[in-house]
């Protein structure tokens, strides 16, 4: 499927979440544990005037991977270069990137599991040796030249970590996951961005937001500007519960965080599968939605929240779902409830 062309709103949209990142660890909210460990690798580093390990981080999308990578570069005092696994086409795209580094930059390959083998062969050396094996000419004048590269830190980040190979998986030193965020976390996370934003926001206001915003950083900064646009034009500017209510449901958002499309994957499980199980390729016809964005974006949530059970045949609904959708399970068809 063809990417979606950038334009300038999207460059504006993409300006203004840039902003709403925080660029130091003492701004970044949640993930307590992995910013601790993360902490002491570059303090560790810095010390021993070395570049910091290859990281790993591990998540699924909207939860701060590509923020802690920014964070960790300006940490180190490192130059970031940023690119992912599937615009890395050939081996002369990954050559040209690793040629390009200097000493002690941070290479940040977003999606990383989107790699092709060929290509994951020629990071090896590069990330166990530091050397990059190139093959020049073809046929019978081909030859291979090592050129030696600058000792550098690459950040792979990946929301499907099952999907990279065991060489490649083992040559990350430092491998972390990031998990869902609790309700008071989201909390100060849209406290921060609506100070950054100048937006007025009062305590229940941050909390309807956050407790409707999935354990996820980027799905609660979103719905934080959906929120502020109604309430300047709805009200007076300010965001309260009601009005962030008033907001949410005319988003379809309800108030377990679900939207249409959740709503739509349960639906169709139930209704047009009997509850299941069923095939993710099959539900993703049946909901048009590509089978990648359910297993990477729905699933995780439904799952975490007890609506959806993935079995070896496939996915199950649970009699939560069924009470969701005010639903009755067929006779014969008792679903479990989590």
């Amino acid at each position: 499927m063809a990417e979606r062309p950038v334009t300038t709103l999207n460059k504006a949209d993409a300006a203004l979440e840039m902003t709403l990142r925080p660029s130091l660890f003492s701004d970044f909210t949640g993930q307590p544990k992995v910013k601790e460990r993360l902490e002491i690798a570059v303090a560790a580093a810095r010390q021993r005037g070395e570049a910091l390990d290859h990281i790993l981080l591990n998540g699924p999308p909207g939860l701060g991977k590509t923020t802690l990578a920014n964070i960790l570069a300006k940490a180190m005092g490192a130059s970031l270069k940023s690119t992912s696994g599937p615009t890395i086409e050939k081996a002369g795209d990954l050559a040209g990137l690793l040629t390009n580094l200097e000493e002690g930059d941070v290479l940040f390959i977003d999606e990383i599991h989107r790699l092709q083998k060929t290509i994951e062969e020629y990071l090896y050396p590069a990330m166990e040796d530091f050397k990059l094996d190139i093959i020049i000419d073809q046929g019978p004048n081909a030859r291979s030249v090592r050129l030696n590269l600058p000792r550098f830190t690459l950040i792979g980040a990946t929301t499907r970590s099952g999907l990279l190979s065991a060489p490649l998986l083992t040559r990350f030193p430092i491998r972390e996951r990031l998990d869902y965020y609790q309700c008071a976390q989201l909390e100060k996370i849209v406290g921060r961005s609506a100070n950054l934003l100048n937006v007025a926001m009062d305590a229940a206001g941050a909390h309807e937001i956050a407790r409707r915003s999935r354990g996820t950083p980027r799905i609660a900064n979103n719905l934080l500007r959906r929120v502020r646009d109604y309430a300047q034009v709805r009200g007076d500017g300010t965001i309260t519960a009601d009005i962030a209510d008033h907001a949410l449901a005319m988003l379809e958002i309800d108030q377990n965080g679900l939207d249409e499309m959740d709503k739509r994957i349960l639906e169709a499980i139930i209704v047009k599968f009997g509850g299941g199980p069923v095939g993710v390729n099959s539900l993703a016809v049946a909901v048009g939605e590509e089978p990648d964005t359910i297993e990477e974006v729905y699933e995780p949530y439904l799952i975490m929240e007890g609506y959806l059970n993935r079995t070896s045949q496939g996915r199950v609904a649970t009699e939560i779902s069924y009470q969701k959708l005010g639903l009755k399970p067929a006779a014969g068809n008792q679903p479990k409830l989590l």
